[in-house]
């Protein structure tokens, strides 16, 4: 008897000593995202939102304190990968919340995964991970890329808009912009033009879009890009005369360059500054005291996953050494989204609703997008049946 209760007093205590050396431990999370160039207000968004809500959970999760690492991406897919394999093999990060840009996603996605860290995507949600090169050790907080553009071709099918000029990036994300535009559009589309990744100088599409006179132009032009091209847009007088619906082109990371150039643009997204729920007054007026902007779904995406990781830590008290229970907890999504409607679909990509939206000036001079009508309910992407490695 002397000996079972000698027993059972060490394996409680040692079980009391893991529990504390675990709570001393801190939990590293490594953030990799664009903060250099033109799409620098993207990463700065996504930085912003993920510390916000580091903030607003005590800088805690399951217990342990929690050190946040950035880095800049540089829009460069090979300083991605350096700046990556410093995050795993320097700092030890338990996990990668990153990045913007879906080429360097497709850069650092391999390192991470095949190192068994989980990578967790608050933007870039390409088409190429999200069937059957799908992994159990990446997730997406944002969408899968076709999704949003759905959204306009849609709309644009909806308002009987017969001939359609589109005009996206050359990069995997234009791509998949695309494609999901034409799941709903069947009308004629009068040129499909991509454009460099570097472009500054729209002046001979617009041309080209003065004299086919489609009935809208799509496009998808994220920070820079969208700055310069809706600026020039308005200026070559087809604003009032060509509607533009987009995605990435003017939202809150672009609206305080664009400013009244933008007013009366469309957009598709998962999430509006005004979507009326608690949650998200609260964030979006905590985020405004806090950096004077208002927030974009980049922010309110990366504010999500800092609320995914705490669920998955919190759930396992703080052990993340099993990596099977990690992605188990992680595929619960068990925090409320600001954006509502929230769970995963197999292949660890999000199930939500979505939006068309306008950009509009408020009464206080800011910009914002604002939810016009919703156009997708409970909406998962056409991949995940193809995704054997989450299910």
């Amino acid at each position: 008897m002397k000996k079972q209760l000698t027993f059972a007093g060490l394996a409680l205590l040692l079980g009391t000593v893991s529990d504390a050396a675990l709570a001393q431990e801190k939990l590293k999370l490594g953030v990799i995202v664009t903060l250099s160039g033109p799409a620098a207000a993207l990463g700065g968004q996504v930085r912003d939102g993920f510390a916000l809500a580091v903030k607003d959970l005590g800088s805690k999760m399951g217990g342990r304190d929690v050190e946040v690492v950035v880095v800049d991406d540089e829009l460069k897919p090979d300083a991605a990968v350096t700046k990556v394999k410093g995050l795993l093999e320097r700092d030890k990060v338990d996990f990668v919340v990153g990045p913007i840009f879906s080429n360097i996603l497709q850069a650092i996605h391999r390192p991470i995964t095949e190192n068994k860290t989980f990578l967790i995507s608050p933007n870039a949600g390409p088409s190429t991970f999200a069937g059957k090169d799908c992994s159990p050790f990446f997730y997406v907080t944002s969408y899968q890329n076709d999704q949003v553009h759905a959204v306009l071709g849609k709309v644009a099918q909806d308002r009987g808009y017969k001939r359609m000029y589109l005009m996206v990036p050359n990069y995997q994300a234009g791509k998949d912009s695309v494609a999901g535009f034409k799941l709903d559009y069947k009308g004629e589309i009068v040129e499909e033009s991509y454009m460099p990744l570097n472009t500054l100088d729209f002046q001979p599409e617009l041309s080209k879009i003065a004299s086919q006179k489609p009935d809208a132009l799509f496009t998808f032009m994220p920070g820079g890009l969208g700055v310069n091209l809706v600026k020039q847009y308005r200026q070559a007088g087809l604003a009032d005369t060509i509607p533009v619906l987009s995605a990435f082109t003017v939202d809150e990371s672009t609206l305080p360059a664009q400013q009244d150039a933008a007013v009366g643009m469309f957009g598709g997204a998962n999430w509006a500054p005004n979507l009326d729920n608690p949650q998200n007054k609260k964030f979006v007026a905590a985020y405004e005291a806090a950096y004077n902007s208002v927030p974009g779904t980049y922010a309110m995406q990366a504010y999500d996953t800092a609320l995914l990781i705490d669920s998955a830590v919190k759930a396992l008290k703080g052990d993340l050494s099993n990596k099977e229970a990690v992605s188990a907890a992680l595929r619960k999504a068990d925090f409320t989204s600001l954006r509502g409607s929230f769970k995963f679909n197999t292949n660890g990509y999000p199930i939500q609703d979505f939006y068309l939206t306008k950009v509009a000036k408020r009464p206080d001079g800011k910009f914002q997008t604002e939810i016009v009508q919703k156009v997708f309910e409970n909406n998962g992407d056409r991949y995940a049946k193809d995704c054997k490695a989450v299910n």
